[in-house]
């Protein structure tokens, strides 16, 4: 089982910028590559509505559910 981040989706639609995303929701541009590489084990809900704040959408946005199969290819 995998959760998929479709951070990066969600900023070409707005043509944003990872230093100006980063900035708007208050953390460092590192920690967003963290998030968008599906390397993070945790997400604070604040950090979750900042991000939908400020992208304008929901949380199905930008986390899907991946089954295992679909992860192996």
């Amino acid at each position: 089982m995998a959760i998929a981040i479709d951070i990066d989706v969600q900023l070409a639609k707005r043509k944003m910028s990872v230093a100006d995303f980063a900035d708007a929701i208050g953390i460092t541009p590192a920690n967003v590559a963290v998030l968008k590489n599906g390397r993070a084990k945790a997400v604070r809900f604040t950090t979750l509505d900042a991000i939908c704040r400020v992208l304008e959408c929901q949380p199905g946005d930008i986390l899907r559910w991946v089954p295992d199969a679909e992860v192996a290819s």
